[in-house]
């Protein structure tokens, strides 16, 4: 039985009473590590109860670390919750690359002290697939979650390709999130995201907040890949995030795919910081940092871009909805003469607004980031993923992307405006959960941060 259908037979199984048909996958349906009487893998049809929390009828609850060789398939309704600290590992020698293909709701509830980790056994990029959602996927939470080492590409027999998720054709990696219910509601607060094949994330709908949260080291110099890629039928809200050595751009933003029932997508970014990206893109004239296309009318404000290959750059010259859009001011530094080059104001297909701050020559306007080294000989337009040529070293944890006192960044920025989700978003399926440690930092609303008058993220 594949393990999809043993969730799905579980789900009719009490605690402690399992039909025959399934008792023999229900043994060890997940691969458990260290499994034992503890782990609530079985759909319960009472309250089930952790060490941490009591959760609503019908859960899947995660509490230890678990082994996945085969695809996990969330099915609609039903909402799989993972505890903090469990660490997931996807197993590479596999036939068909694992995916976590949410059918319904995923609530990784990982806390700063014990993150939720989702990686690969052998840590390389394209090891596993990567969190697949389905268009009745109603809720996704991502807090405090690292996750790394996916982007592979599916096979005939995955099952986001069978469920016809994301992929029709079998021609590139999936990305390490996508989301698709334009009706649903995701958040990804807190996070790591990093070393990842192809795109971080991918949005084809939903309402959602991205926040806090650090996106490193994604794509491949072949495919590229973006650290947040949007399309239409999306309501968000970006802020305070670091994107770190996105192979083609931190963020390409569209309404490609809006129709009568996909709106246009609304979205708000302001306060992050974007370093070294675009850097692989030289070729085709592709990538840099912000990309602007198909009648997208962002607000995109107090943004620091940080020696990327362009400013914000659209691909032809009616590409984004200027007129009703606000894209300044951001502040975009330069320590090299090719870089002041390539986001000048004649640069090709360049958004230019005056009222942004830009480096006319190089070095000028330092940020001046609290921990940061540049790589030695740069050079944004290095084609080959080898830092001795001038490409990015890889990101360092370490790293403190904070402003120092003297930063001539820390002022000049506009909190004149209005994110999509001043009140922020209710996540119920995190409401109906009964945390039995007042002091556990987990809630059921999250709301992207205020803007301040400083450019970039403040972690």
């Amino acid at each position: 039985m594949k393990l999809s259908n043993k969730i799905a037979c579980l789900l009719f199984a009490a605690t402690a009473v399992v039909a025959a048909s399934c008792e023999n996958d229900n043994i060890n349906p997940y691969d458990y590590n260290n499994n034992g009487d503890n782990n609530q893998n079985q759909g319960s049809t009472e309250v089930l109860k952790t060490a941490m929390a009591e959760y609503p009828v019908g859960s899947l609850v995660w509490t230890k670390d678990t082994t996945l060789t085969e695809s996990v398939e969330i099915p609609v309704g039903t909402s799989l919750y993972i505890e903090p600290g469990v660490t997931v590992t996807c197993k590479s020698d596999v036939k068909v690359p694992v995916e976590i293909v949410v059918l319904g709701n995923l609530y990784c509830m990982g806390t700063a002290e014990k993150p939720v980790t989702i990686t690969s056994d052998t840590k390389k990029p394209a090891d596993w697939g990567g969190i697949i959602c389905g268009y009745n996927s109603e809720e996704v939470v991502l807090n405090h979650v690292d996750l790394s080492y996916a982007g592979a590409t599916p096979t005939e027999s995955s099952v986001s390709f069978q469920n016809k998720l994301f992929k029709t054709t079998l021609d590139g990696g999936v990305p390490a999130f996508h989301f698709c219910n334009v009706n649903g509601k995701f958040v990804v607060a807190d996070c790591f995201f990093h070393d990842v094949y192809n795109d971080q994330t991918y949005f084809t709908g939903g309402q959602g907040v991205i926040y806090n949260t650090i996106f490193a080291d994604s794509g491949n110099a072949a495919d590229g890949g973006e650290a947040i890629n949007v399309k239409a039928g999306c309501k968000l809200d970006i802020a305070n995030n670091i994107i770190y050595n996105a192979c083609t751009n931190a963020f390409k933003l569209s309404n490609a795919g809006n129709s009568e029932t996909v709106p246009l997508t609304r979205l708000t970014a302001y306060n992050n910081t974007i370093v070294n990206c675009g850097w692989r893109r030289a070729k085709n004239k592709k990538g840099g940092s912000i990309w602007l296309e198909k009648a997208i009318a962002p607000t995109f404000v107090n943004n620091l871009v940080y020696d990327c290959r362009f400013g914000m750059k659209q691909p032809k010259k009616d590409g984004a909805d200027l007129a009703n859009s606000n894209v300044a001011p951001n502040y975009y530094f330069a320590s090299t003469e090719t870089g002041v080059k390539q986001m000048s104001k004649d640069a090709d297909l360049i958004i230019w607004n005056d009222n942004d701050i830009k480096s006319s020559v190089a070095g000028q306007l330092d940020p001046l980031f609290r921990n940061f080294k540049r790589t030695d000989g740069m050079n944004i337009n290095c084609e080959v993923d080898d830092a001795a040529k001038g490409a990015p070293v890889a990101f360092d944890r370490s790293w403190n992307f904070n402003l120092q006192p003297t930063s001539p960044a820390l002022s000049g920025g506009t909190t004149g405006f209005s994110r999509v989700f001043p009140t922020g978003l209710a996540f119920f399926g995190m409401k109906r959960v009964m945390f039995l440690d007042n002091s556990n930092d987990q809630n059921y609303y999250f709301t992207a941060p205020l803007p301040t008058s400083r450019f970039g993220a403040a972690m």
